[in-house]
C-alpha cells in the first residue's frame, strides 16, 4: 500500500523506495503510537501521503509536469484501453500535488471522502472540491485529446 501510493504519485519505482523505507523506518520510530491495525493503516497512509506531498514541493527534479513531460507509466487494466490509460496517467500526473494525492487515495487505494480527509488532515468539504476540480480537469483534458484524435484522422 505505501509503495503503491508513492508509485502512482510519482511514477517513478526507485523514488517510491524511496519513500517507502521512509515510511517504514518512520514507523519503527513511531510503533509505540500505534493503537491497532485500523490505526496502523491509516497512519501509514497519512504519513506517506505527506511525505509524497512535501517531497514534490521541495524536489525541483520533481518539480511539476506538463503533459509532454510527464512519464509514461505502463498499463496495469487489460481491460482498459491502453492509451486512453496512458493518457489518463500523464493528466493526473501533471495535476497539483495536493489534488494528486486526492484523486490517488480515492481512485487508487480506493477510500471514502471521510477517509481521505482524515489522512490529509484537511476538511472533506476541500476533499470533495479538490476531486471536483480534478475530475473536471481530467474530463476537459480527455475530452481535447479525443477532439485532436478525431481531427487528426478526417
Amino acid at each position: 500500500m505505501v509503495f503503491s501510493i508513492a508509485y502512482h504519485f510519482f511514477h517513478d519505482r526507485s523514488l517510491a523506495e524511496d519513500v517507502a523505507q521512509d515510511v517504514f523506518l518512520r514507523l519503527h520510530q513511531s510503533l509505540r503510537v500505534i493503537r491497532s491495525p485500523a490505526h496502523l493503516v491509516q497512519w501509514l497512509r497519512q504519513v506517506t501521503s505527506r511525505r509524497c506531498i512535501d517531497l514534490a514541493r521541495r524536489s525541483p527534479v520533481h518539480a511539476p509536469l506538463s503533459l509532454e513531460e510527464a512519464p509514461e507509466p505502463i498499463a496495469d487494466d487489460d481491460s482498459m484501453d491502453p492509451l486512453l490509460a496512458r493518457k489518463l496517467r500523464r493528466v493526473v500526473a501533471a495535476l497539483p500535488e495536493d489534488a494528486r494525492m486526492v484523486v490517488i487515495l480515492r481512485y487508487q487505494e480506493d477510500l471514502s471522502l471521510v477517509e481521505i480527509a482524515e489522512i490529509l488532515e484537511i476538511p472533506i468539504n476541500t476533499v470533495k472540491s479538490r476531486l471536483q476540480r480534478s475530475l473536471a480537469h481530467l474530463r476537459e483534458r480527455l475530452d481535447n485529446v479525443e477532439e485532436i484524435s478525431r481531427h487528426a484522422g478526417s
